[in-house]
């Protein structure tokens, strides 16, 4: 770029300023377009990975006569997460081939990131469906004069730079300059029509995946008699999974489709749920991320209701309105802290009643949040009413900041949450600044434990490296788990794929070995990838870890000196006394005919399916399509679920070991509008496809089915 590089993250207010002195927004925007003269940026490097592509994409080729947008993110970060629904909104709204391609420009943070198999997880794990490179060495960040992330920067049809956008908020006013600059450069015919050559990342997942996509967090319950309940929040499915310690599916919550709704466990709809707590044996809090919320799950009376949230992002860094009032941003992590009321006036048993108070990892604006599940007297004797929802430390900065004052600290992302009864602290995982931190639930002093810098402006002292207080070093934690006798915290070192242990008397962390003789169960790889979430079992001696980018729960059984002495995968199944789940599909059944034959391993199908129109049949414009994969039970998972692009019906099935008769099927539910030049014909069918488990079955498994439609008959080829 030539010398003018230097002001182009100053183009928004310049562009600002000329929509301010124009009569209107579009004619601003236009008059920025026809003065805008930065040079054209380099092309990408040859030799980058990319994702979500068949083949590297470059300006001069697959780029040309194209609007491009360039978002440079790196996946641990908060912010660039924020945005990627904006940019699903828009590339809904503008698509390829009306001229607006999307790029994800991966410039990493930790060195973890670095890596391609980790951003392909990533881009997986975010449903990612925009092309995105790996820009390792950052030079594409470098060529383009980027400083922060997340960084939007629009290119015109010949690569030259248009507008520079940094952090979050920039939606509305993208679509604006998108939509009047596709019809500047259209009118002078430099936009061009073209597909990109696209596969879908997900088309990488394993072969033996299991039901499970990128599961997040797990925490249990033990009751009265012993027996523990396991909650899995099964994020890249957004449901949650009820099982027991043998691995047994007891519920399922949501899943049936990515979005925000209470209701029944069935119907009930989350986005990336991550935190999970129960109250008790029958309700479960848990942290919907994505949906920017807090829900409550009663297990017994079978229903789900939102009590913190709206469903949209905020930015209130106070808070204080009652819970489904209060707007919040991505709340990852919850706990439950049971306090005597402060309340001064006489208790007739001489003891304070106990109140339950929902303490929350909110990570989007870096700091800790509580929801009072009761009226309740806290620190400093203030009162909470019940239902309220308010921040009760962390001053909102994104720092390392420790402080005896509770809202003068600061946080960095915090992601993890561990409570120790005894001395009413709470132990954090500030992901971004790399340490584990405590706050005090008596007056909300926050102090190191591990981890970080001393200086709080340093959230790059990443490391992975044993010791004490900030000699110690760890890369992006997520998960915490309290010993029962509250003297060893263990941890997720997530981006080091590491468990380790902190002695939070001494301030010292160790990372968990391996034993000589450590029993590693077939098929179990000793490698964990990302892990974010664990918990103990009731006597202490196993870790269920949610290892993230491996789609499982492990089972880690510790011996002397907490040393890891048996590992082994946690394999989930079908509750025999749960009906064939959503097994009532309207419409006519179209079968395949013959079975497709499937490892009695389990495996893994991509099936793509086309929709073929004959004489004058046609899908009516504009009017709603939809289709929706219909699975046999929760230990199938297909990618996606549903959708409404007839155009693209690409799927990922992955499908459970199989030991009984060795049949079972998969509903592929069709809900069209269609028309001739005539009439309108509503078309409701059912694609079956038929499965038989055998031992010489395949383990990956392709098959491009074509759906035939004309006035009168459908059929499958």
């Amino acid at each position: 770029m030539n010398s003018d590089e230097n002001y182009l993250y100053y183009s928004h207010e310049k562009l600002q300023g000329l929509i301010e002195n124009s009569d209107s927004k579009e004619r601003g925007i236009r008059e920025y377009l026809r003065t805008v003269k930065y040079a054209p940026i380099q092309d990408f490097k040859e030799g980058l990975e990319w994702f979500n592509v068949l083949e590297p994409l470059s300006f001069k080729k697959h780029l040309k006569g194209k609007l491009v947008v360039l978002d440079f993110f790196t996946y641990c970060c908060i912010n660039c997460m924020h945005i990627i629904p904006d940019l699903r909104e828009i590339e809904n709204t503008f698509s390829v081939e009306d001229g607006l391609v999307v790029i994800g420009v991966h410039s990493a943070k930790f060195e973890n990131e670095k890596l391609s198999s980790n951003i392909l997880a990533a881009v997986q794990r975010y449903n990612i469906g925009h092309p995105v490179v790996n820009d390792d060495n950052s030079e594409m960040w470098q060529n383009c004069d980027v400083h922060c992330w997340p960084t939007l920067l629009m290119l015109g049809p010949n690569a030259d730079p248009i507008i520079m956008l940094t952090g979050e908020g920039h939606k509305e006013d993208l679509l604006d300059y998108i939509r009047v600059a596709l019809n500047f450069y259209k009118e002078k015919n430099l936009i061009s029509n073209h597909k990109l050559p696209s596969k879908s990342a997900f088309h990488l997942l394993p072969d033996l995946k299991g039901p499970l996509l990128f599961p997040g967090k797990i925490t249990s319950f033990v009751g009265e008699d012993g027996e523990q309940i396991l909650a899995v929040s099964d994020t890249g499915n957004s449901r949650i999974l009820i099982i027991n310690d043998k691995g047994i599916i007891l519920k399922v919550i949501g899943g049936k489709k990515l979005g925000f709704k209470d209701g029944s466990l069935d119907n009930a709809e989350f986005n990336n749920p991550q935190g999970l707590v129960f109250l008790n044996k029958h309700i479960l809090f848990v942290a919907d991320t994505e949906n920017h919320a807090i829900r409550r799950i009663d297990l017994q009376k079978g229903a789900v209701e939102t009590v913190a949230g709206t469903g949209k992002q905020g930015h209130d860094r106070l808070g204080g309105n009652p819970g489904p009032q209060q707007l919040i941003s991505s709340p990852w992590d919850l706990a439950i802290y049971k306090t005597p009321d402060m309340d001064l006036t006489f208790h007739p048993d001489g003891k304070p009643p106990i109140r339950n108070v929902l303490l929350i990892a909110m990570a989007g604006t870096h700091q800790i949040w509580a929801l009072f599940l009761e009226d309740t007297v806290w620190w400093k004797c203030k009162k909470y009413n019940k239902g309220v929802c308010v921040n009760i430390a962390g001053s909102g900065r994104e720092e390392n900041r420790n402080n005896n004052y509770a809202h003068a600290a600061a946080f960095a992302q915090p992601s993890g949450l561990a409570l120790c009864e005894n001395r009413k602290e709470i132990y954090i995982a500030d992901s971004e600044s790399s340490s584990i931190r405590r706050m005090s639930l008596v007056d909300g002093k926050v102090t190191p434990v591990v981890g970080g810098d001393r200086n709080p402006n340093n959230l790059f002292a990443f490391g992975d490296k044993d010791g004490v207080l900030f000699d110690a070093k760890l890369q992006h934690s997520l998960g915490l788990a309290m010993s029962s006798d509250e003297k060893t915290l263990y941890v997720a070192d997530t981006y080091n794929h590491k468990l380790k242990k902190i002695d939070v008397i001494e301030n010292k962390i160790s990372t968990l070995p391996f034993s000589n003789n450590a029993d590693i169960a077939e098929g179990t790889s000793n490698l964990f990838k990302e892990p974010a979430g664990l918990c103990l079992s009731p006597d202490g001696k196993k870790i269920f870890l949610a290892d993230t980018n491996n789609h499982q729960i492990k089972i880690i059984s510790l011996g002397r000196n907490s040393s890891i002495t048996k590992l082994e995968k946690l394999d989930l199944k079908h509750n025999s006394l749960e009906s064939r789940c959503n097994r009532k599909p309207s419409g006519d059944i179209l079968s395949l005919g013959n079975p497709l034959s499937i490892n009695s391993r389990g495996g893994k199908v991509l099936l793509k399916v086309i929709l073929r129109f004959h004489d004058t049949l046609k899908l009516t414009e504009d009017a709603p399509q939809k289709w929706m994969v219909v699975l046999p039970n929760a230990t199938y998972s297909s990618v996606p679920k549903n959708g409404t692009d007839i155009k693209a019906i690409d799927l990922v099935l992955s499908l459970p070991p199989k030991k009984d008769d060795g049949n079972d099927f998969i509903d592929i539910a069709f809900d069209l509008m269609t028309c001739t030049n005539e009439t309108c014909l509503p078309k409701s069918f059912v694609l079956r496809i038929p499965l038989i488990f055998e031992e010489n079955g395949a383990l990956h498994l392709e098959k491009i089915t074509n759906v035939i439609l004309d006035v009168n008959n459908i059929k499958a080829e």
